[in-house]
């Protein structure tokens, strides 16, 4: 019986990290750019759009590892 209830308490602990990891990642990335905060004096359009691309690779690159653990963990 114990057994049964790991399943669901490791399904519960997950949906909680689920929920919970894009505060995490806002966080972290507040303090990466506070880190980063430095004023560049001229930059140029294609510069920030560069700079948005990078962003949104990181957070797609973020997200996917934690899937890809979370995924493992399932298998567990």
């Amino acid at each position: 019986m114990m057994d049964d209830k790991i399943p669901d308490t490791l399904k519960k602990c997950l949906d909680i990290l689920d929920e919970n990891v894009e505060i995490l990642a806002n966080i972290e990335a507040a303090l990466e750019d506070e880190k980063e905060d430095e004023f560049v004096p001229d930059l140029k359009l294609h510069d920030l759009y560069d700079m948005t691309e990078d962003v949104a690779e990181a957070s797609k690159l973020k997200r996917a590892e934690f899937n890809y653990v979370r995924r493992q963990s399932e298998n567990f």
